[in-house]
C-alpha cells in the first residue's frame, strides 16, 4: 500500500509537470495559430486519444455511487454542460496567454483551487477558515503579480483571472455531474464540445491554414496528446490511490512548472515583485488545502 501511494504521488506531480509546461506549448502555439484554433485542434486531439478508453468503459455498469436521474449511457447532455464551461475557461486563458506569460497565467489560473470554496456560498457551502485565509493570501499576492502601478490589471491577466472562475466552475460542475454519469465518457464528450465551439469561434474570427497549423505542430501534439489526454489518464490512475491531500499539494505544482518553463524555455521574467506575488498565491493555495477541516455531523 506504502509503494501504491508513493507511486500515486510520483504520477500526480508528473501530471502537474505535464500541466504545468503546457502553458509554454499553448504560448508557443499561438506565434503560428490564432486562439480558438489552437483551443479546437488540441482538444479534438484529447479527445481522439480518450475515445478509445471510454468506449470500452460502456461495456461495465455506471461505477458505484451512481445518483439516480443520471446518464448512464453516454453523457450527452452532462458533456454538453461542461463542455460549455470549459470552453469559457479555456478560451479565456487561451487569449489571455497572447498579452501575458506563462508563468503569471499558471499562478492566476491556480486561484481556481481557492474560488471552488469561495463560490460555494451561492450553494449555501460555509468556507473553512483556511480557504478564507488563502483567499486573502492569493488576493494579496495576485495585486503584487499583475496589478500595474496605476492600480489597474493588466489586460491578459484580467482575462486569466476570469477564466479561473470559470474554471472553478468547471470544478463545481465535474463534481456534481460525476456521482451522475462515467467518467471518461464525459471527458471525451466535453472535451468534443469545447473543440466544436472554439473551431466554430474561428472560422468566424481568425484565419485556418495548413501553413499555421505546421507551425504550432509540436505546441499542438503536446496540449493535445500530453496535457489533455496522457495528463488527464495520469490524473485518474494516480488519484486512486494517493491520500486527496497529498494529491492536492502535487497538482497545486502545475503553476510552479509553468513558471520555470516559462522561464527556462521563454526567458521569462517576473521580478522581484512578480515573485512575491507568486509565493504569496501559492501559499495562499496550500493553506486553503492543508488547513484541518471540520468533518460534517
Amino acid at each position: 500500500m506504502r509503494n501504491a501511494s508513493f507511486r500515486a504521488d510520483i504520477l500526480c506531480l508528473v501530471t502537474a509537470l505535464i500541466w504545468g509546461l503546457a502553458f509554454v506549448a499553448q504560448r508557443v502555439g499561438m506565434d503560428s495559430m490564432g486562439p480558438l484554433a489552437f483551443n479546437g485542434v488540441r482538444f479534438a486531439l484529447g479527445a481522439a486519444v480518450l475515445a478509445p478508453l471510454a468506449v470500452r468503459s460502456l461495456r461495465y455498469p455506471p461505477p458505484a455511487p451512481f445518483l439516480a436521474g443520471g446518464e448512464p449511457g453516454f453523457p450527452w447532455l452532462s458533456g454538453l454542460v461542461a463542455g460549455t464551461v470549459l470552453f469559457s475557461g479555456a478560451t479565456l486563458q487561451q487569449i489571455g496567454l497572447t498579452y501575458t506569460t506563462a508563468g503569471k497565467a499558471g499562478f492566476i489560473t491556480g486561484l481556481y483551487v481557492v474560488l471552488v470554496p469561495m463560490l460555494g456560498l451561492f450553494f449555501g457551502q460555509r468556507p473553512a477558515r483556511g480557504d478564507m485565509i488563502g483567499a486573502v493570501a492569493a488576493a494579496v499576492g495576485l495585486y503584487f503579480l499583475s496589478v500595474t502601478a496605476s492600480f489597474t490589471l493588466a489586460p491578459g491577466d484580467g482575462l486569466e483571472l476570469v477564466g479561473a472562475f470559470f474554471w472553478a466552475g468547471h470544478v463545481l460542475v465535474i463534481g456534481w455531474l460525476s456521482p451522475r454519469t462515467r467518467a471518461l465518457p464525459l471527458a471525451v464528450a466535453q472535451y468534443a464540445v469545447c473543440s466544436i465551439l472554439s473551431l466554430i469561434g474561428a472560422v468566424l474570427f481568425e484565419d485556418i491554414s495548413l501553413a499555421g497549423m505546421r507551425g504550432a505542430l509540436w505546441p499542438l501534439l503536446y496540449g493535445g496528446l500530453m496535457s489533455v489526454g496522457l495528463a488527464y489518464t495520469l490524473q485518474v490512475v494516480a488519484q486512486r490511490d494517493a491520500k486527496p491531500t497529498h494529491a492536492a499539494i502535487l497538482l497545486s505544482f502545475e503553476s510552479v512548472f509553468a513558471a520555470l518553463g516559462g522561464v527556462v524555455i521563454l526567458s521569462e521574467s517576473l521580478g522581484a515583485r512578480g515573485i512575491l506575488g507568486c509565493c504569496l498565491m501559492f501559499s495562499g493555495v496550500l493553506v486553503s488545502q492543508l488547513w484541518p477541516k471540520k468533518r460534517p455531523a
